[in-house]
């Protein structure tokens, strides 16, 4: 089950939503989200905390404490069942459309009685939305869009939901008496951005009680299949989760087959015939004789193909074979060749945490360097200011060069306008250690606008990075409409790095796109963008995306020692 903290998480974001949806007020609906983030963001386990301790969280009160131990003594939390029972279900669907939130969900619903999305799709054909004030041609084309996102991305979850579900499930059947291994395949091994359902797979001699502990977990809503070989539940958060248990000897050839891609697997079984033998999830056989060849493990099966072991993370039938033939896969960066993180947040803008506590986890997790950069001016919601900015490095200055052998540098987040300038003159810019300069508004403005837009960006030489290029949020936002090649192009030739955004929701650039600019010659920053202790650990997605899009470490900047990332910085 997911941690209290994620669980309150959601019940307080919930609880905000609702009260956006039946109009209430507009400032207590602020303060439950801030509490909601804090708390999701807070790295002591809820379970643990004492009354005192609840009201420690940055942005929890006395109310909201109070609720916070409603729900650990009774499961649930009064005042949300009593605004769930005035809100119909399908309003909440509506409300998680792209463009669409609780304000303009609640606006439909009260003056239109729209229920659900099929509803709203009807009255959008009929024009019925222009009889809402704020509601005009262009928010139903937008709300279009959304619905149409939504029905691409339907049913698939987030990499750090299936993540976490995952590692739950694979923790309790693990300790099953007579588990052999128990490891997550399909998309989830390969990194996809989304998970549709979970493939877990598993070797026993004896399936039984594995299959009874499946059935048997907290979060199983529904059994779907039960069988000796494969079971399938239906979660209470609605993924679908198969489990399949195959004998040791078998493993290797079971973990290749289910971990994918498809296209993949069907070109290493259309080699396997040409070489006069067949592949599937039980090995690789002699067709004639019917022998077993391999099966034990994945190394064993490609070698037996005369292929080195191809990553996971490759495994999308983009030339990996071809180039494992070659003896040219690429050396994949990995999570640990990271030496630093360039794009995080504090509490001065909106992050959760301070920058005292910021910086502690990170050098608990041995960086050699660490950059600051809160939100720049242009962002007026952060509320930041020249005198807060400075104050912010006058404490970095304090606390030294580098703190506990990890250096510190000091950055910002600027938002890239229309135009494609940014916050502060040059003289305050170049004053920085780092600039990432991000896309924050006017998301709908066309190709040529975007695109020029962004190479302005690019070629601005206090700019070091371009942060969440796209601007993406999975299956609510699509990213900008731009030509990214252009885009590629001026970032290879101004040495401006691009980002590639750990956080989940966001993923960004994607793995295709990241392939593409590494044809063009440009360099990367995998970031956390973390805006708690917590999301630090986001970079192990931006690894995933990173390989996919065939990155080794001397592709990344965070992956170089400081004397190369300062000469970088300073070239720039």
């Amino acid at each position: 089950m997911a941690r209290l903290n994620e669980q309150v998480e959601a019940l307080l974001q919930e609880y905000a939503d609702l009260l956006s949806i039946t109009g209430g007020d507009a400032y207590r609906a602020r303060a439950y989200e801030k509490a909601a983030r804090s708390v999701g963001g807070h790295p002591a386990d809820l379970a643990g905390l004492d009354a005192k301790e609840l009201r420690e969280i940055p942005n929890v009160g006395k109310s909201i404490a109070d609720k916070i131990d409603e729900y650990r003594n009774t499961g649930s939390i009064q005042a949300v069942e009593a605004l769930r029972a005035q809100v119909p279900t399908g309003v909440r669907q509506i409300m998680a459309i792209p463009t669409v939130g609780p304000k303009k969900a609640g606006a439909l619903y009260r003056d239109l009685r729209i229920t659900s999305p099929e509803e709203l799709r009807e009255a959008i054909g009929a024009e019925r939305l222009n009889d809402v004030p704020g509601f005009g041609e262009r928010t139903a084309e937008n709300i279009l869009h959304g619905l149409d996102l939504l029905r691409r991305t339907g049913g698939r979850v987030r990499l750090d939901v299936a993540t976490a579900t995952a590692a739950e499930i694979t923790a309790v059947l693990g300790a099953v008496p007579g588990c052999v291994r128990c490891e997550p395949a399909g998309s989830l091994r390969r990194f996809r951005e989304t998970v549709g359902d979970l493939d877990i797979l598993a070797a026993a001699e004896d399936s039984d009680p594995l299959m009874a502990a499946f059935t048997a977990l907290p979060d199983a809503a529904d059994v779907l299949v039960h069988g000796t070989t494969k079971t399938s539940i239906r979660t209470t958060a609605g993924l679908q989760v198969d489990l399949r248990v195959v004998p040791p000897e078998d493993w290797g050839a079971a973990l290749l087959y289910f971990t994918g891609s498809k296209a993949h697997n069907v070109r290493l079984r259309t080699m396997a015939v040409k070489a006069g033998l067949k592949l599937s999830e039980y090995g690789l056989f002699e067709v004639g004789s019917g022998a077993r060849i391999a099966s034990r493990t994945e190394q064993e099966v490609y070698a037996a193909l005369g292929l080195p072991w191809i990553p996971p993370t490759l495994r999308e039938d983009r030339g990996e074979i071809q180039a494992a033939r070659r003896g040219e896969l690429p050396d994949l960066v990995e999570e640990a060749d990271l030496r630093g993180d360039l794009h995080t947040h504090t509490d001065l803008t909106d992050g959760v945490a301070s920058l005292e506590e910021m910086l502690d986890a990170a050098a608990a997790r041995g960086y050699a360097y660490y950059a600051v950069t809160d939100h720049a001016p242009n962002l007026a919601m952060q509320r930041m200011t020249e005198e807060k900015m400075l104050a912010q490095r006058s404490r970095l200055r304090e606390l030294g060069p580098s703190h506990r052998g990890m250096r510190l540098l000091h950055g910002t987040e600027l938002n890239i306008d229309p135009d494609g300038g940014v916050d502060w003159p040059a003289d305050v810019l170049a004053g920085f250690d780092l600039c990432v300069a991000s896309v924050h508004s006017h998301f709908r403005a066309g190709r040529a606008a975007q695109t020029r837009r962004l190479v302005r960006a690019c070629e601005n030489p206090h700019v070091h990075v371009i942060g969440h290029p796209t601007t993406r949020l999975l299956g609510r936002r699509g990213g900008l409409d731009v030509d990214l090649d252009t885009v590629f192009r001026a970032c290879a030739r101004t040495g401006t790095a691009l980002e590639i955004n750990s956080a989940p929701e966001r993923l960004d650039l994607g793995d295709e796109a990241v392939a593409r600019a590494k044809r063009h010659g440009v360099r990367f920053a995998i970031d956390s963008d973390a805006h708690s202790t917590l999301q630090l650990d986001n970079q192990r997605y931006g690894i995933g995306t990173a390989q996919r899009g065939w990155l080794g470490g001397d592709d990344v900047i965070n992956s170089w020692p400081w004397s190369r990332l300062r000469r970088f910085l300073h070239d720039r």
